[in-house]
């Protein structure tokens, strides 16, 4: 097989880590960097020994596949240029702003036979992968990601920009219809939402309750799911899961219930580079992305009907 043509458009914060990992891949070759500022992308052609673009479209006959990492609002109109020309894609979330475009792409992928990823990176999380292994039945989620400020997401709201990784978790490892939505939130240095809370309640009973802020004090990335004989606890920036397993109507010696308790960490792990592995083989194999255009478009819509009714919320309050 020949050797596969990669590429980045969009060498901001983000995309640089992607022409990082594609430099140091050694079955590949990392043919050029986009970005309309060109001394950016010069910039980071020199580091990684490549060429710099000013446009996707010098890449689109050079390349087999590119990853996108411009801001949201272009994802529509770049993405489905490079699909429209037979391009290989990996797209950072969200897959775009509004349903209708991810349906397009979705097609565009289709009827051009070519690989659409959605860069949900938590679904290479080992912890999480850990976790799909130990889930049974999940009766209540709770979801706690919040960060910094930081200029960078701010043309998107928090649900779009933070939430959204652990709305495609929760709706991978829950296999069930939404019944119920109840969602709270508010802007707090931008002109967008940037602190939210949603309770989500399942058709099988599950309920999620997940946070997010990008105005915290502090930086934490976790997950707790609650089950009839356990509960697992995944911290996602240690790469780190915790398993606390109920036993029943078993006492230890003070007479309380025992409970025995276990975790694992993965410090050495890489979900960045292993979620830009997946998309190479995916295109060897032509097999099925991890992380799907249908699944980046179910978290699309889930996200933005939270935004809606928190805006609707806050339009009653107002009034």
């Amino acid at each position: 097989m020949k050797r596969l043509r990669l590429g980045v458009v969009g060498v901001g914060y983000l995309g640089e880590f992607h022409a990082q990992k594609y430099a140091s891949m050694e079955d590949i070759d990392l043919v050029g960097l986009a970005d309309k500022n060109l001394e950016r992308a010069q910039e980071m052609a020199r580091k990684y020994n490549t060429k710099a673009y000013n446009s996707h479209t010098e890449l689109l006959s050079r390349v087999d596949g590119l990853s996108l990492a411009v801001p949201t609002v272009s994802h529509f109109e770049i993405g489905h240029d490079i699909l429209d020309h037979g391009v290989h894609l990996l797209i950072e979330k969200p897959i775009t702003l509004k349903v209708g475009d991810a349906d397009r792409l979705i097609e565009g992928a289709k009827k051009n036979n070519t690989i659409l990823q959605i860069g949900h990176i938590e679904r290479f999380n080992p912890a999480v992968i850990k976790m799909e292994s130990l889930l049974s039945k999940p009766l209540f989620i709770d979801s706690h990601r919040l960060a910094f400020f930081t200029n960078r997401g701010t043309d998107v709201d928090v649900i779009l920009d933070l939430m959204i990784h652990d709305l495609d978790i929760i709706m991978h490892i829950v296999d069930s219809e939404i019944k119920e939505i109840n969602a709270v939130g508010m802007p707090a240095v931008s002109d967008k939402i940037d602190i939210a809370n949603v309770r989500i309640i399942f058709s099988n009973g599950t309920v999620a309750n997940l946070t997010a802020s990008r105005v915290s004090n502090e930086s934490l990335r976790m997950i707790r799911v609650f089950q009839p004989d356990n509960c697992i606890s995944i911290d996602y920036g240690k790469r780190k899961i915790s398993v606390t397993q109920f036993k029943g109507n078993e006492k230890n010696l003070t007479d309380l219930p025992c409970l025995v308790h276990r975790e694992d960490e993965f410090p050495d792990s890489d979900p960045l580079a292993d979620q830009i592995r997946s998309f190479v083989e995916t295109i060897k194999t032509r097999a099925e992305p991890k992380v799907t255009g249908v699944d980046g478009k179910k978290a699309l819509a889930l996200a933005l009907s939270i935004i809606d009714q928190i805006k609707r919320n806050r339009g009653n309050v107002s009034s």
